[in-house]
Parts: C-alpha cells; structure tokens; sequence
C-alpha cells in the first residue's frame, strides 16, 4: 500500500464513529439578567476557538447553540457577556462544561452560572453530572493519599519503623485509590468523561534513598496507568497538562540550559517510544506535543530525534511537514554556510537584496518577531539596550522582520517598533508563510541569525543576548 493510502486509511479507523456522528444542540434559557451573549469555545488544540455563538438573549428567552459534530466529543468553556440593565456594560462569567452525544439544555443565570442552585442541565444529562459525582468522591479520596504522602516525603528517618509502616499503608491505599478509579470508568465506557479518569492515577515511587532517586523512580512508573490505546485521549484537556507534570519532572533536574535540552530530549524520546505501542493517533499526537515544546524552546536535538517517527506510517502527526522543514532549516542553517538572500527594501525605500544591502556594521542581524509574542518581548527587551551600546551599535545593525499579519496583530507591531529606535524595521507579507520566513526556515519566533556584511555568510544562531555578545566577540 501507497505511504499516503496508509495514512489516509489509518485516519479513517481512527476515527470512523465520527463519520456517522451528529452535531449536537445545547438549548439555553436564560434568567436572572437584561441580556447576554453567548459563545461556546472548544478547549481542543493548543487555542481556545469560538465554534458556535449567540449574538443576543433576553432575560426569560431562550437560544440554541449547534455543536460541530467534528468537535465531538470534547470540553468547551460556556461563555456568558451578560448585561444586568440594558444600559450596563457587558461582564463576563464563564463555565467549563462536556459534551458528546446527548442534546442539552441548560437554565442559566449567568452571575451564578458555577451555582448548582442557580445553573443546571436537564434531569438525565450525563457527562457533567458524572464528572460532579467523580469530582466531589475523588477530592476526598486523593485528601487521604495527600496527607499520608506529605508525611512520608517529610520525614526525617526513613530508616525506622515507623516510617516503613507509613509506607506500606500509603501502598495499600495508593493500590485501592487506583483500583477504585479503574472500577469509575468502566462502570460508564460509554461516556466521555470517563476516559479522564485515568489521568488521576497515582504512580508509585520508591521511598528509600534520596530525593533524585525518588524523582528517577516516579518518572519511570508515571506512564503505568495510562492506555495509549485509547484514542479519546487526545480530545481531552487533562492529555496536555498531564503531559506537562511529566515534563516538569525532568525540568526540576535541570541545573543548566545545555542539560534542560538534553533532559527534554530525553522526556520525548521515552514518551514517545511509550506511545507508539498505542493508537496511532496518540502516537501522532505526542510527536506534535514535543514538537511544539521543542520549537518553543528551541531545542534543535529535540526536533532532530523526532526524524524517525516522521518515517513511521503508524505516527498520524499533524505537524510532519513543519517538522519536515524544520530539519531542513536545521541541516541548511550552519554557521560558515550562505545566508539565503530575499528581496527588502533600503533606507530609501527602493527595492534591493538582502545580500546587497549596504551597512557599516560589521553584522547583520536578522531577528524575526511579533511583537504580541511573549518569548519575543522577552529577547527585545534584552536585545535593544545591549544593541544600542555605543560599540555594539557600531558592530551590529539588527533587521527586525515582523511576521505580523492579522488585523489585531499589526497595529501592535505598529506601536511596539516606536520604542526600538535604530532597528530597521519591515513586515513579511504572508508572515509565518512570507518568502523570507520560508528562506530562514521559520516557523516559531522570535529567530536570530547573524551574517558577516561582507560576505553573507551565517556567523551563527544565537538563542540569546548572551550567545549573540559571545559570537560578536
């Protein structure tokens, strides 16, 4: 069979019951306010989406939201701009909720919208009633666990007793606590709610030796509750957080950048060797979930680790081409190699070409941005003082692409570029996908790359302000 006949036919097991799957209604009837507007946005992907919306309802009236049945089964947050007056500004409240199969309706007072007395469902609904029940018994349940686990990580002789009896009771209970949430969720397989309960198991750790032992043991008995074969995991919330911890866990052993980046390499490469036992499509999507912290980070080792799984037909990742690029960009983008030239324009306006672009500075900087990104007011708030130094100015001439391109974003891009005098500023037209972005291999900002002005050759690829005066040096 064809590579691509695979992947399609694989895409289509995985998610064949959603082919005859319906939208699903979700009638409000609001109450206790003048009006409101109502949007229901899916928690699914890395960005909250507004899937189904309704502009107006007044007080005592009723609307009907339609859920996308591709959205389904999945956790949205119910969102409420409601005025108390018709004169009052809107206000806010918001409330997660699940929802799968079943049609719903929901009486709503917006200010209480999180009040049992006040907000409900219809008598029968499933998935959040369950998940209330769960919530309210597990919360007790875990308290008992806790309170055990805070005294043996606490005290002092771990070589008593008393202390091995504290261990063995917390193994008891650890043991029933699980069993306990195994038994939840097969007692409702058909509801979508019980397939988060797994992300509540208690792994078991070794409580002889020391902190870091404890540490290496946690991490090595985390993934033992979990089924990769279910392919509902990645339409929940908890997959993304619960991956998180895992991640944090090596984070904490972390004492320098260089180890951070080979710890999280390693964190990816044993998830993911773990995942790819299970569903194809939560294979696929803890190669995207790495990816996208590796990019974040910039942590090339990383993104060079996944190549083999890219290779894998069984690996229903979503992100193969910008993966694919990435290591191109990682291969092409060398120190001593030619900076690709794109077209710009000069301190007259008049169209030219990187490579023919005329500067004193012994360097061009190529930094691409957006100004609304976190990680990039991060670097520019570092890298514009340090570049605005009387010698530094002099050695260094930074370009700053902006690769901005909605209407939100460039008004920002607008503003912020005002406070970073003797920076040659520009916008990418087509940002992430403009020609210049594709040139450097772009695909998360902010991106340095310094280039020798008479040559145009890549001099390096600096992370940071540090690594940036360490190569200028």
């Amino acid at each position: 069979m064809h590579f691509k006949t695979l992947i399609a036919a694989l895409f289509m097991l995985a998610f064949q019951s959603q082919a005859q799957a319906q939208d699903v209604s979700l009638k409000i009837h609001l109450r206790g306010v003048h009006e409101s507007k109502v949007s229901l946005q899916s928690l699914a992907g890395n960005s909250i989406r507004t899937v189904a919306e309704i502009p107006v309802i007044k007080n005592g009236q009723s609307g009907t939201l339609l859920v996308p049945a591709d959205k389904l089964p999945g956790e949205f947050v119910l969102r409420f701009d409601y005025k108390q007056k018709a004169d009052s500004s809107p206000y806010p409240s918001e409330r997660r909720i699940f929802i799968n199969k079943q049609h719903l309706e929901m009486r709503v007072n917006p200010p209480y919208v999180n009040n049992a007395d006040s907000t409900w469902f219809q008598k029968g609904e499933k998935e959040n009633a369950l998940f209330a029940t769960f919530s309210q018994e597990n919360a007790k349940r875990k308290e008992k666990l806790g309170l055990l686990q805070s005294f043996l990580m606490g005290y002092d002789q771990p070589q008593s007793a008393f202390f091995q009896s504290g261990v063995e009771e917390y193994e008891k209970r650890r043991r029933e606590y699980n069993a306990w949430l195994i038994a939840q969720a097969q007692q409702h397989p058909d509801v979508f709610v019980s397939h988060t309960f797994v992300f509540q198991h208690v792994p078991q750790i070794q409580w002889k030796g020391t902190e870091a032992e404890r540490m290496q043991s946690l991490i090595s008995t985390y993934f033992d509750g979990m089924d990769f074969k279910d392919p509902i995991l990645t339409k929940t919330v908890d997959l993304k957080e619960w991956m998180n911890q895992y991640v944090n866990l090596y984070g904490a052993m972390a004492t320098s950048e260089a180890l951070r980046d080979s710890l999280f390499t390693l964190a990816g490469r044993r998830a993911i060797e773990k995942a790819k036992l299970g569903h194809p499509v939560v294979y696929g999507w803890m190669v995207d979930y790495f990816y996208n912290g590796y990019e974040s980070f910039n942590i090339t080792k990383g993104i060079q680790m996944l190549q083999p799984y890219l290779e894998d037909p069984r690996c229903l990742t979503s992100k193969r081409l910008a993966i694919e690029k990435r290591l191109k960009g990682i291969e092409t983008l060398v120190a001593g190699s030619l900076a690709p030239d794109f077209p710009m324009k000069d301190e007259a306006g008049k169209p030219t070409a990187f490579h023919k672009y005329k500067t004193d500075a012994r360097y061009k900087l190529l930094l691409f941005w957006s100004a609304d990104c976190p990680h990039c007011k991060d670097l520019v708030a570092k890298l514009h003082p340090w570049q605005q130094q009387g010698d530094k100015k002099k050695a260094v001439e930074v370009l700053a692409i902006s690769l901005d391109e909605t209407e939100t974003e460039i008004p920002v891009w607008e503003k912020a570029k005002k406070d970073l005098p003797g920076w040659k500023h520009s916008r990418a037209q087509g940002g992430i996908n403009s020609a210049e972005a594709n040139a450097y291999y772009v695909l998360a900002t902010p991106t340095m790359i310094l280039v020798d002005t008479k040559t145009n050759k890549i001099v390096a690829l600096p992370e940071t302000v540090d690594h940036l005066n360490a190569a200028v040096k």
